[in-house]
């Protein structure tokens, strides 16, 4: 239990606590309106802004977060070019996202293994001015998610009725696709670029397979992820283990779980 007491211990329990809200939050909206593979495309251009952090000397998250907003743009404006192939617009940034950073890692070789932190996570290596961004993040998410419950809910069930009431369905959109590549951008350092999207989308996963309304689909949701994130921490300090890696398989192992469950209910 010592390592309980562990400054940087602390540090991670509170930083993968704070993501392990806004990150299943905005993976439930996202999966409920059949985006769930944008996680992984803000995840991927993060790291090119990452790299590029690196090469410019400045705080890689705060690139990272600029690259990730920048393509949430993008995605919304591909989205309305292709309406009939929504789907597209994350493929086309995907691969732009993976190009740059491709790019950026040949350009600056030395800087390899301080990316691998950002590509697998490294939660133990927070430090102040992270838990400050990923604090700044969660208070953002959950103000704006609590003011626009009403409007995000109709947008997520039924965006064409939205459109028809005479909601502002392409700023909500654009706002969704800003909080989504913030969530990402801080959590990237936690649980790695190449699993960030199974934070956001195996506890909405779990969730819709346990509840029976949307309100209940949005607590399931954040105990879910507290739970694996707290306890996959505390598994992977006590047996040193890969922290990103033992989240997500914990995920997955409570992901089978709940649907061993909902079929003996049923």
């Amino acid at each position: 239990m010592d390592i309980l007491s562990a400054e940087f211990f602390q540090r991670a329990l509170i930083g993968g606590a704070l993501i392990a809200v806004t990150a299943p939050l905005m993976g439930l909206f996202l999966v409920l309106r059949r985006l769930a593979m944008i996680g992984d495309t803000l995840a991927h251009v993060s790291i090119a802004g990452v790299a590029l952090g690196f090469l410019l000397g400045v705080y890689p998250v705060a690139m990272g977060l600029v690259f990730a907003v920048v393509a949430s743009f993008g995605i919304e404006w591909l989205r309305k070019s292709y309406k009939t192939y929504a789907e597209l617009s994350i493929a086309i940034i995907m691969s732009g996202g993976i190009a740059l950073a491709s790019v950026f890692f040949t350009l600056g070789m030395g800087f390899n293994l301080n990316v691998n932190s950002y590509l697998f996570g490294s939660i133990y290596t927070l430090d102040g001015t992270d838990l400050l961004v990923i604090a700044a993040v969660t208070v953002v998410v959950l103000a704006v998610v609590l003011i626009h419950k009403k409007e995000m809910f109709l947008l997520t069930f039924d965006e064409d009725a939205a459109a028809v009431s005479g909601l502002p369905v392409r700023y909500f959109n654009i706002m969704i696709s800003i909080l989504t590549a913030l969530v990402i951008s801080a959590a990237i350092k936690i649980v790695g670029a190449l699993l960030v999207s199974a934070l956001l989308t195996l506890p909405a996963a779990i969730s819709l397979a346990l509840s029976r309304s949307f309100k209940q689909s949005i607590i399931i949701v954040v105990i879910v992820g507290e739970i694996a994130v707290l306890s996959g921490l505390w598994i992977a300090g006590i047996w040193n283990l890969a922290p990103g890696g033992t989240i997500v398989l914990l995920l997955i192992g409570i992901l089978i779980l709940s649907l061993t469950m909902r079929r003996t209910r049923v």
